[in-house]
C-alpha cells in the first residue's frame, strides 16, 4: 500500500443535487455531509429512486453536485475542468458496473488493458503481463484470451474487476456489482472486494444484498435523498 492510498479519504460537505424536471426539480439528494476513511469496504444501501447512484456518481465525479464540495484525497473534484477530471478519475477510482460493460469486440486481456491505454500509466510492454497478473489476481487467467461473450456471468465481472484496477486506483466503486448473479457467485464476489480493502484500496458498493451484511466495515443508508442511517464497524 503506498502513502497516497494510506492517506486517502472521501468527504462530502452539505451535498446537494438536484435535476429538472417538466414538473420542477428533483432533488436527488439533499444537503449530504459525510466522511469515508481509506481502506473500508462501504455499503450504500436503499430503495430504488433514494439517491444511492447519484451519491456514487458524484463521489465518482461523473456528476456535480448542485451544492456543496466533494473532496477526495484534497481534490476538490467538482471544480476540476472536464478535461482533467476524465484523467483523474482514470488514475484514481475503478469502475465497476453491474451489467459488466465489456467490450464485446476486445478479449478479456484486452478489456483489462484499455484503462492503461488510456491513461498511459504503464510502459507499453509492461501492460500485457500487469493485465494477466491482474486477470490472475481475479482467478480468471485462463481465460484472457476468449470474448467476454464466451465468459458465465460470474467470469465476465471478475474481468470488469480486474480493468477497474488496472491503473491500480486508490478507491474502487460498483453499483449493484452481484445483481445478476447467482448468490453463490455474488459470495465469492464479495470476498475478492474484501480482500481488496485489506490491500488498502477503499471500495464503495451500492447493494441490495443484505445477505452480505457482515462484509461491510461502513454501511450507509439513503432514504429520499438523506441519510438515515450509518453504522461503522471498528
Amino acid at each position: 500500500m503506498n502513502h497516497e492510498q494510506s492517506k486517502s479519504q472521501i468527504q462530502l460537505t452539505r451535498v446537494s443535487k438536484s435535476f429538472p424536471l417538466a414538473s420542477g426539480d428533483f432533488h436527488a439528494l439533499k444537503n449530504v455531509s459525510l466522511t469515508i476513511p481509506s481502506g473500508k469496504l462501504v455499503a450504500i444501501t436503499g430503495k430504488s429512486g433514494s439517491g444511492k447512484s447519484t451519491l456514487l456518481n458524484l463521489i465518482a465525479g461523473i456528476d456535480k453536485p448542485t451544492e456543496g464540495s466533494v473532496s477526495i484525497n484534497g481534490v476538490q473534484v467538482e471544480k476540476l475542468p472536464e478535461s482533467a477530471l476524465a484523467t483523474w478519475r482514470g488514475k484514481n477510482i475503478g469502475v465497476v458496473f453491474q451489467f459488466f460493460q465489456l467490450l464485446p469486440t476486445l478479449t478479456i486481456l484486452e478489456n483489462v488493458m484499455l484503462p492503461m491505454d488510456f491513461c498511459n500509466s504503464y510502459p507499453k510492454k509492461e501492460r500485457k503481463s500487469r493485465a494477466l497478473s491482474l486477470l490472475e489476481m481475479v482467478g480468471i487467467k485462463e481465460q484472457a484470451d476468449k470474448l467476454p461473450s464466451e465468459l458465465s456471468g460470474g467470469q465476465q465481472q471478475r474481468a470488469a474487476i480486474a480493468r477497474a484496477l488496472a491503473n491500480d486506483p486508490p478507491m474502487i466503486i460498483a453499483d449493484e456489482p452481484t445483481g445478476n448473479l447467482d448468490s453463490q457467485t455474488a459470495s465469492s464476489i464479495f470476498d475478492l472486494f474484501a480482500s481488496l480493502t485489506r490491500a488498502g484500496k477503499t471500495v464503495i458498493i451500492v447493494t441490495h444484498e443484505r445477505d452480505f451484511s457482515e462484509y461491510f466495515g461502513h454501511v450507509i443508508a439513503i432514504a429520499d435523498g438523506e441519510i438515515v442511517k450509518e453504522v461503522i464497524h471498528a
